[in-house]
């Protein structure tokens, strides 16, 4: 069985986080394993509070992992604090692990902030360059990338500047954007586009940790980089599709629609 690590934070309320990952890795058929690096007291409407865990307690959470079992892939997603990021990065450059799959968590989904502002240069000199594959969202691309995005151009133009930083592969993806939920990946040469139909939903709590953790399971079952995009984008799309009422505000996808219907996928 494949091996998938999620380093961020957790979400008592299920929808995101270390939750929205580990149920991910399951509906994918690969064994989940967590680094904890901050605990969040949030809900479907509100993050109440944040308390990150101490920057020697994430490396030795990192060390148990590594030095006991082999981790086919690593999925890194909220990393609130310039601290928190050093550790994480240290360890990353000291594993060398494979398929690093970077969420650049800044914002819950009902805006409430999940990343220092002062953080984010500490986030792109020392974490950014680590991704095998970085995932921003529009706002997220726009803080990184340092320029406003209207269009789909303008994803290409921040792709391609985020892409300078040292990542080696980047996919910007337009939920907040109008129309069709479009996502642009760049890999430093060509443009990939993923498409589909926009959900009319306001129940999209989770979906970016679960669009990387897919794509990072899919990276740890021996997809290449583009049809494990694909694949995540699909499994996302349901996932919201059939999202779950649970809550006051932005309920949760679900996470185990399409293994509930039809049993795992070969």
């Amino acid at each position: 069985m494949k091996k998938v690590l999620s380093i961020a934070g957790s979400d008592c309320s299920g929808g995101a986080g270390i939750q929205a990952d580990l149920k991910t890795f399951s509906a994918h058929g690969v064994f989940g394993m967590s680094v904890i690096v901050s605990v969040v007291a949030e809900n479907t409407s509100r993050v109440i509070d944040i308390q990150d865990v101490k920057p020697d307690m994430i490396e030795k959470q990192i060390d148990a992992i590594f030095e006991d079992i082999d981790v086919d892939a690593v999925k890194v997603g909220m990393l609130s604090q310039p601290d928190c990021m050093k550790a994480v990065a240290e360890k990353l450059k000291q594993y060398a692990p494979a398929n690093v799959v970077i969420d650049p968590v800044m914002y819950a989904k009902n805006g409430c902030p999940l990343m220092n502002p002062g953080a984010i240069d500490t986030l792109i000199k020392t974490v950014l360059p680590l991704a095998d594959l970085l995932t921003p969202n529009i706002p997220e691309a726009e803080k990184i990338a340092g320029i406003e995005i209207n269009n789909v151009e303008d994803m290409k133009k921040s792709a391609v500047e985020i892409y300078k930083m040292g990542c080696k592969n980047v996919l910007v993806k337009g939920g907040h954007a109008t129309g069709n939920a479009l996502d642009i990946l760049f890999d430093g040469n060509k443009f990939y586009s993923f498409d589909a139909q926009r959900i009319e939903t306001k129940n999209t709590h989770g979906t970016g940790c679960t669009y990387s953790s897919a794509i990072a399971s899919n990276l740890a079952l021996g997809f290449e980089l583009q049809e494990a995009v694909h694949r995540a984008k699909e499994y996302v799309t349901i996932a919201i599709q059939h999202s779950l009422s649970i809550g006051k505000g932005n309920g949760p996808t679900h996470h185990f629609y399409e293994l509930y219907k039809n049993g795992l996928k070969k």
